[in-house]
């Protein structure tokens, strides 16, 4: 019998053999039925429950979250892929005060999601309304604005962690403001908006805040950084094994190529997300990025090395 094949036999049990196919019982919803309705094609690398509908375009996500140590270690040496000794050691060391940071609104900063709005709100919502932002995003992003100081005359769009805390905030002028975005001078290693993001369900990563509204539920803007390994969206997403949607906008393809190479190290099932057609997200409407969305390639690490071969000849 295949090695890995053995593998996937001690982690999830007892099996049913059907053509091609290996039938389980899915690890993920636990089959309450007690049927097998995990289904594994070893030969495609390909895995799907047909009853809670998770899967995978790698068996190794299997492995790796239920798997030993030594299963881990062993099927990455059959798959010949990199060698992740150092894995569990990587992520130990959090800043626990970088995770636990917490700052407060503006103290002019007006909800746009009160019913009862001053006349004030009229500006702010006629910006919003032109970048094709609802009433239910609006909810959504608990979005508000300031009536004056520091951040008057602009959108404020607030972050919140885990535990409903805020943590930061973008500050968006819809006054035509020289200076587009003014932010709080505090640290941007967060996971914007982490109290409703799902871990066990796809993330799309985008550029900003507003490409975040525009992509939908789930959708996690980076604020501008390269998404370094130790970050902390870096790391729940490998920690939680979180298949990505990645859409940079088109003239960021070096940070882009660099958050591709750097999550297929950890074997994430990344999606590209074609932008070339478009200046940025945040210019397209809902229903134009759900088509490119659907559209999207599954990144594979060897043909990006060959790729980037290629381009230095």
């Amino acid at each position: 019998m295949n090695e890995k094949i053995k593998i996937i036999n001690d982690i999830l049990g007892s099996y049913r053999k059907q053509r091609d196919e290996y039938l389980y019982s899915c690890p993920f919803c636990e089959s309450s039925s007690g049927k097998m309705k995990m289904s594994i094609n070893f030969s495609k690398n390909f895995a799907k429950c047909w009853s809670c509908d998770w899967r995978a375009k790698n068996i190794y996500r299997i492995v790796r979250r239920f798997g030993t140590y030594d299963q881990r270690q062993k099927y990455l040496l059959l798959d010949g892929r990199l060698d992740l000794t150092e894995f569990d050691n990587f992520f130990a060391e959090i800043n626990d005060e970088e995770i636990k940071q917490t700052i407060s609104l503006p103290d002019e900063f007006v909800s746009l999601c009160n019913k009862n709005l001053p006349s004030s709100s009229r500006k702010a919502l006629k910006y919003l309304n032109s970048r094709g932002i609802t009433q239910k995003d609006i909810r959504n992003w608990k979005i508000g604005y300031c009536t004056g100081g520091k951040y008057g005359g602009r959108i404020v769009i607030p972050s919140y962690n885990w535990e409903g805390d805020a943590n930061y905030f973008i500050a968006r002028s819809f006054v035509g403001d020289w200076k587009r975005y003014l932010n709080p001078p505090v640290g941007r290693d967060i996971v914007f908006n982490e109290l409703y993001v799902d871990w066990d369900e796809e993330v799309v990563l985008v550029e900003g805040v507003f490409d975040a509204i525009i992509a939908g539920s789930n959708a996690i803007p980076i604020l501008g950084s390269t998404l370094r390994e130790n970050s902390r969206l870096f790391q729940q997403i490998v920690l939680n094994d979180t298949p990505v949607y990645l859409a940079l906008d088109k003239d960021a393809e070096s940070k882009r190529n660099w958050i591709i190479k750097s999550f297929l190290r950890y074997d994430i099932e990344l999606y590209i997300i074609d932008t070339s057609d478009h200046e940025d997200i945040g210019s397209m409407t809902c229903e134009q990025f759900l088509e490119i969305k659907e559209k999207a390639i599954l990144a594979d690490l060897d043909e990006i090395m060959i790729f980037d071969k290629l381009r230095a000849i």
